[in-house]
């Protein structure tokens, strides 16, 4: 297990700084206390083993491990995440499962987490840790002869005859097959199929579940955690929809990358990233809220949905999937 030294935390603090006078490069944010092992040290070829990072930081953090572009000799199979509140911080700890495919000592790459705090977003830098790599074959497998074998002579493989058995088989399935005729002949017919409702237009729909969510008032009930909640998934569910890709289970990380990469005409990914880093601190960092700050989230969905819908029949081939009112 390697733990990080203080003066690492303290050069990360000072790195931060220096960040933030610039303006421009993500900030780095050091954790109250971080280690890191690998379980074993030493692996065979192919064979996998786990890396696991324990990073323990103030209870408002969020810490999430962006996704590695190369990973060189190593290959990912499996990633854990759980996160442990306490009084006074909270742990966050990510295992690893990953195979070696080189042999000697191998330094794993360092992995990047995202940091998002009340004081805005930030990142973590881990430093990779050596793992040993050592072969699959046997110590002595360089002197070993491989063992010969003369020729076998052929044998007699005796060849059974199954037609009886076949001729049964084809008597019980033409039974079967008309009784399944009769069967299907005497079912009962079924009554008239209803005619569904057509699905409404997905800005219709929106804009219902918005109106809800108002008349509910959980903000004047004090439920901002819950409002935050619903507000989110009603945002989340529409974009998700509206440019065909699963929101819902996506961080708010993985959320605005993805929407970087589609055309997204009418939508604010700065005001869209603000809105998903203050909800993101009421629901997981328990920030407090007001009814006021409630009202302008709920604005910012309304118009959200304004900007971005396609009402006119020009935008049916940028969104030919979404289903628009009939003009009569």
């Amino acid at each position: 297990m390697t733990a990080v030294p203080e003066w690492w935390a303290i050069a990360l603090s000072v790195a931060q700084a220096i960040g933030l006078q610039d303006g421009g490069a993500v900030p780095e944010v050091a954790p109250l206390h971080f280690t890191q092992r690998v379980i074993p040290e030493q692996v065979r070829l192919g064979s996998p083993f786990e890396y696991e990072l324990v990073i323990s930081h103030r209870p408002d953090q969020r810490f999430e491990l962006r996704a590695p572009k190369d990973l060189g000799p190593f290959e990912l199979l499996e990633q854990l995440r759980n996160r442990t509140d306490q009084a006074t911080d909270a742990i966050t700890s990510f295992k690893l499962k990953l195979s070696l495919f080189e042999l000697g000592k191998k330094r794993l790459p360092d992995l990047t987490f995202d940091v998002t705090q009340p004081a805005g977003t930030g990142q973590f830098v881990a430093p990779g840790i050596e793992v040993e790599g050592l072969s699959s074959l046997p110590k002595d497998a360089d002197q070993r002869e491989p063992t010969l074998y003369d020729i076998k002579a052929p044998e007699g493989i005796p060849i059974r005859t199954y037609r009886l058995l076949w001729g049964l088989l084809a008597v019980l399935g033409a039974g079967l097959l008309a009784y399944a005729i009769y069967r299907w002949v005497r079912r009962p017919r079924p009554p008239a199929a209803i005619e569904a409702n057509p699905l409404e237009p997905l800005d219709v729909r929106t804009l219902a579940a918005l109106d809800e969510l108002r008349r509910d008032d959980l903000a004047g009930a004090g439920r901002y955690r819950e409002f935050h909640f619903r507000l989110s998934e009603i945002v989340r569910a529409y974009l998700g929809e509206l440019y065909r890709f699963e929101a819902l289970e996506c961080t708010t990380t993985e959320l605005l990358a993805a929407l970087r990469r589609l055309r997204t005409p009418g939508l604010s990914l700065p005001e869209l990233q603000r809105f998903s880093d203050e909800s993101d601190l009421v629901k997981f960092a328990k920030a407090s809220a007001t009814p006021e700050h409630c009202k302008q989230s709920l604005e910012f969905a309304y118009g959200l949905v304004r900007q971005t819908f396609p009402s006119t029949a020009s935008a049916a081939s940028v969104f030919p999937h979404v289903q628009r009112p009939r003009v009569p």
